[in-house]
């Protein structure tokens, strides 16, 4: 077992040959504080609940997928771009990578939702959303459609405040992850990704009335987030898939 890797702002490895390229954009991080032990089991095998000060988090991220493109090729258009709120949790493996573990991934488009699935093994769902901008404010909806729970919903609105300069510990813990760790066809893969450093600002919770985190098999939230961040995004390339040994899949 090798030691976690550093928390770094920056992407310790660039990807140089992308296999999916997309923007991520307004994006809200809301994160509430768990006991490891509440969501160990809930990892996929060979990672391990990663951990800042002694406490797991779980994530609810909404934002605005955009232009997803293969292999370098152009973006494809309309169904390369859409809302998405996904929960997730945060993970370390044997060789010390970090990475995000989605619960949940719900989007607006059927065609990325199966692929996803299909191609990833990743639980994409499919549900009625928007994302919208009003008075200082950006909210996003989703009410999911399949495949279920049928009707399980987010409404979140959040006020983007003061950019932030210098981002604590935290943060970047929550924020600054290069990979993810999603168990696929029997072996548990983790799949590499870089971007520009995030662009964060420091947000108010105006709204938060959902239920994807109880969805997604984890405790219902209890209490003020620990964190609540926006950004108004980076674009960002992902890699090949890696056995858990660091060996691309074939």
């Amino acid at each position: 077992m090798h030691k976690p890797a550093p928390v770094t702002p920056d992407a310790p490895h660039a990807v140089r040959s992308p296999l999916l390229t997309q923007q991520w954009l307004d994006l809200t991080f809301v994160h509430w504080a768990v006991e490891p032990d509440a969501v160990a089991r809930l990892l996929p095998p060979g990672t391990a609940p990663d951990t800042h000060e002694g406490a797991a988090y779980v994530g609810l991220i909404a934002f605005r997928m955009h232009r997803v493109g293969w292999l370098r090729l152009p973006a494809v258009p309309y169904l390369g771009s859409f809302p998405e709120t996904n929960v997730r949790l945060y993970s370390v493996d044997a060789h010390g990578r970090r990475g995000v573990v989605f619960r949940s991934l719900d989007a607006s488009r059927l065609i990325p939702v199966v692929a996803g699935r299909l191609g990833f093994g990743l639980p994409y769902a499919w549900s009625r959303m928007s994302v919208r901008r009003a008075a200082g404010t950006v909210g996003y909806t989703s009410r999911r459609r399949w495949p279920g729970p049928r009707g399980a919903y987010s409404r979140l609105t959040v006020r983007p405040g003061e950019r932030v300069e210098g981002a604590s510990g935290l943060e970047h813990f929550l924020t600054a992850r290069w990979g993810l760790h999603s168990a696929f066809l029997g072996s548990t893969r983790y799949l590499p990704n870089d971007h520009p450093r995030w662009p964060l600002h420091r947000a108010e919770l105006v709204e938060c009335d959902e239920n994807l985190v109880a969805a997604a098999g984890l405790p219902a939230p209890a209490g003020d987030p620990a964190s609540v961040l926006y950004s108004p995004g980076v674009p960002v390339r992902l890699g090949r898939p890696l056995r858990p040994a660091g060996i691309p899949a074939p």
